[in-house]
Protein backbone atom coordinates (compact mmCIF):
# COMPACT_ATOMS: atom_id res chain seq x y z
CA UNK A 1 0.00 0.00 0.00
CA UNK A 2 0.84 3.47 -0.66
CA UNK A 3 2.26 5.69 1.96
CA UNK A 4 0.69 8.79 2.56
CA UNK A 5 3.57 10.70 0.70
CA UNK A 6 3.43 8.83 -1.94
CA UNK A 7 -0.36 9.59 -2.28
CA UNK A 8 -0.34 13.02 -1.52
CA UNK A 9 2.55 13.56 -4.38
CA UNK A 10 0.34 11.58 -6.78
CA UNK A 11 -2.78 13.91 -6.11
CA UNK A 12 -0.64 17.38 -6.72
CA UNK A 13 1.21 15.33 -9.72
CA UNK A 14 -2.61 14.87 -11.12
CA UNK A 15 -3.67 18.58 -10.60
CA UNK A 16 -0.32 19.84 -12.35
CA UNK A 17 -1.32 17.75 -15.34
CA UNK A 18 -5.30 19.21 -15.31
CA UNK A 19 -3.89 22.44 -14.55
CA UNK A 20 -1.57 22.21 -17.44
CA UNK A 21 -4.07 20.94 -19.65
CA UNK A 22 -6.49 24.09 -18.77
CA UNK A 23 -3.81 26.61 -19.16
CA UNK A 24 -3.27 25.54 -23.23
CA UNK A 25 -6.91 26.21 -23.72
CA UNK A 26 -7.23 29.35 -22.09
CA UNK A 27 -2.96 30.15 -24.26
CA UNK A 28 -4.35 29.04 -26.94
CA UNK A 29 -7.46 30.76 -27.33
CA UNK A 30 -6.21 34.11 -26.08
CA UNK A 31 -3.55 33.86 -28.78
CA UNK A 32 -1.13 34.20 -25.45
CA UNK A 33 1.74 32.35 -27.10
CA UNK A 34 4.52 33.36 -24.67
CA UNK A 35 2.19 31.66 -22.38
CA UNK A 36 1.70 28.70 -24.28
CA UNK A 37 5.31 28.12 -24.98
CA UNK A 38 5.65 27.59 -20.91
CA UNK A 39 3.94 24.70 -21.21
CA UNK A 40 5.89 22.31 -23.30
CA UNK A 41 9.64 21.67 -22.86
CA UNK A 42 12.27 22.85 -25.08
CA UNK A 43 12.36 18.89 -26.89
CA UNK A 44 8.68 18.76 -26.84
CA UNK A 45 6.64 17.41 -30.44
CA UNK A 46 3.21 18.60 -31.18
CA UNK A 47 1.34 16.48 -34.08
CA UNK A 48 -1.58 18.37 -34.95
CA UNK A 49 -1.67 15.69 -38.28
CA UNK A 50 -0.98 16.85 -41.64
CA UNK A 51 -1.67 20.35 -40.50
CA UNK A 52 1.64 20.27 -38.30
CA UNK A 53 3.66 17.38 -36.90
CA UNK A 54 6.91 18.87 -35.50
CA UNK A 55 8.90 20.93 -32.78
CA UNK A 56 5.91 22.98 -30.09
CA UNK A 57 8.24 25.88 -30.57
CA UNK A 58 7.78 25.87 -34.02
CA UNK A 59 4.06 24.64 -33.63
CA UNK A 60 3.86 27.91 -31.52
CA UNK A 61 5.47 30.20 -34.03
CA UNK A 62 3.31 28.97 -37.14
CA UNK A 63 0.30 29.29 -34.96
CA UNK A 64 -0.38 32.81 -35.52
CA UNK A 65 -0.46 32.71 -39.08
CA UNK A 66 -3.04 29.89 -39.32
CA UNK A 67 -4.61 31.54 -36.76
CA UNK A 68 -5.17 34.84 -37.71
CA UNK A 69 -7.96 34.84 -39.98
CA UNK A 70 -10.45 33.17 -36.97
CA UNK A 71 -12.40 35.33 -35.29
CA UNK A 72 -12.83 32.99 -32.20
CA UNK A 73 -11.64 30.15 -31.26
CA UNK A 74 -13.09 28.14 -27.70
CA UNK A 75 -11.23 25.20 -26.63
CA UNK A 76 -12.52 23.30 -23.91
CA UNK A 77 -11.80 19.87 -22.47
CA UNK A 78 -13.63 16.88 -20.23
CA UNK A 79 -12.84 13.68 -19.47
CA UNK A 80 -9.13 13.38 -18.84
CA UNK A 81 -7.43 9.66 -18.18
CA UNK A 82 -4.08 10.25 -16.29
CA UNK A 83 -1.49 7.44 -15.83
CA UNK A 84 1.50 8.61 -13.66
CA UNK A 85 4.73 6.85 -13.44
CA UNK A 86 7.16 8.87 -11.56
CA UNK A 87 8.15 12.00 -13.48
CA UNK A 88 6.29 10.69 -16.05
CA UNK A 89 2.72 10.59 -17.15
CA UNK A 90 0.61 9.98 -20.80
CA UNK A 91 -2.62 11.19 -20.88
CA UNK A 92 -6.21 11.31 -22.73
CA UNK A 93 -8.54 14.56 -22.83
CA UNK A 94 -11.70 15.00 -24.40
CA UNK A 95 -11.57 17.71 -26.50
CA UNK A 96 -14.11 20.13 -28.62
CA UNK A 97 -12.81 23.31 -30.63
CA UNK A 98 -15.20 25.84 -31.66
CA UNK A 99 -13.39 28.05 -34.20
CA UNK A 100 -15.00 31.36 -36.25
CA UNK A 101 -13.93 32.24 -39.29
CA UNK A 102 -14.56 34.18 -42.87
CA UNK A 103 -15.89 31.36 -45.44
CA UNK A 104 -16.58 31.84 -49.02
CA UNK A 105 -20.15 32.92 -48.23
CA UNK A 106 -20.00 34.79 -44.91
CA UNK A 107 -18.35 33.87 -41.69
CA UNK A 108 -18.74 29.48 -40.62
CA UNK A 109 -18.52 27.69 -37.81
CA UNK A 110 -16.50 24.42 -37.15
CA UNK A 111 -16.92 22.45 -34.12
CA UNK A 112 -14.57 19.93 -33.77
CA UNK A 113 -14.80 16.97 -31.41
CA UNK A 114 -11.66 14.44 -30.38
CA UNK A 115 -9.21 14.44 -28.05
CA UNK A 116 -5.25 14.61 -27.34
CA UNK A 117 -3.21 11.94 -26.45
CA UNK A 118 -0.05 13.64 -24.26
CA UNK A 119 3.01 12.14 -22.61
CA UNK A 120 3.90 15.09 -19.49
CA UNK A 121 7.13 14.94 -17.88
CA UNK A 122 8.21 16.49 -14.98
CA UNK A 123 11.68 18.26 -15.09
CA UNK A 124 12.91 20.43 -12.29
CA UNK A 125 10.13 20.70 -10.12
CA UNK A 126 7.18 21.41 -13.21
CA UNK A 127 5.26 19.49 -15.19
CA UNK A 128 4.62 20.39 -18.89
CA UNK A 129 4.15 18.65 -22.46
CA UNK A 130 6.67 16.23 -23.93
CA UNK A 131 4.38 15.31 -26.42
CA UNK A 132 0.90 16.21 -27.89
CA UNK A 133 -1.38 14.39 -30.35
CA UNK A 134 -4.52 15.40 -31.45
CA UNK A 135 -7.39 12.62 -32.33
CA UNK A 136 -10.18 13.78 -34.39
CA UNK A 137 -13.20 11.82 -33.95
CA UNK A 138 -15.94 14.62 -35.45
CA UNK A 139 -16.49 17.78 -37.00
CA UNK A 140 -19.23 19.97 -37.78
CA UNK A 141 -19.12 23.05 -40.36
CA UNK A 142 -21.70 25.32 -40.65
CA UNK A 143 -22.59 29.14 -41.11
CA UNK A 144 -22.35 31.29 -38.58
CA UNK A 145 -25.39 32.68 -36.51
CA UNK A 146 -23.58 34.48 -34.22
CA UNK A 147 -25.30 37.67 -32.76
CA UNK A 148 -24.73 39.30 -29.60
CA UNK A 149 -27.46 41.87 -30.45
CA UNK A 150 -30.06 40.44 -28.26
CA UNK A 151 -31.22 41.72 -24.89
CA UNK A 152 -29.06 39.45 -22.97
CA UNK A 153 -26.04 40.49 -24.19
CA UNK A 154 -26.69 44.16 -23.53
CA UNK A 155 -24.26 45.53 -20.97
CA UNK A 156 -22.03 42.15 -21.04
CA UNK A 157 -18.64 41.88 -21.51
CA UNK A 158 -17.67 40.31 -24.96
CA UNK A 159 -14.60 37.60 -25.00
CA UNK A 160 -11.39 38.71 -27.23
CA UNK A 161 -8.91 36.51 -28.66
CA UNK A 162 -6.14 38.36 -27.09
CA UNK A 163 -4.95 38.91 -23.72
CA UNK A 164 -7.47 42.39 -24.54
CA UNK A 165 -10.35 39.77 -22.76
CA UNK A 166 -11.65 40.43 -19.73
CA UNK A 167 -10.00 37.93 -18.34
CA UNK A 168 -6.51 39.13 -18.09
CA UNK A 169 -7.41 41.92 -15.71
CA UNK A 170 -9.40 39.32 -13.74
CA UNK A 171 -6.74 37.59 -13.09
CA UNK A 172 -4.28 40.25 -12.83
CA UNK A 173 -6.43 41.82 -10.38
CA UNK A 174 -7.87 39.14 -7.62
CA UNK A 175 -11.00 38.92 -9.37
CA UNK A 176 -13.17 40.42 -6.49
CA UNK A 177 -11.83 38.05 -4.28
CA UNK A 178 -10.78 40.37 -1.88
CA UNK A 179 -13.86 42.95 -2.07
CA UNK A 180 -16.57 43.16 0.50
CA UNK A 181 -19.59 42.37 -1.25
Amino acid sequence: MAGESEVLQELQAREAIRDLVLRYCRAIDRKDYAALSALYHPDAIDDHGAMFKGLAGDFIAWLPEMLEAMEATVHSVSNHLIEISGDTAVGEVYCQAYLRYPGEEGMEELVVGGRYLDRYEQRQGEWRFSYRKIVADWNEIRPSRTDFKGPMFVGAATGADSLSDPSAAWFASDGGVSADH
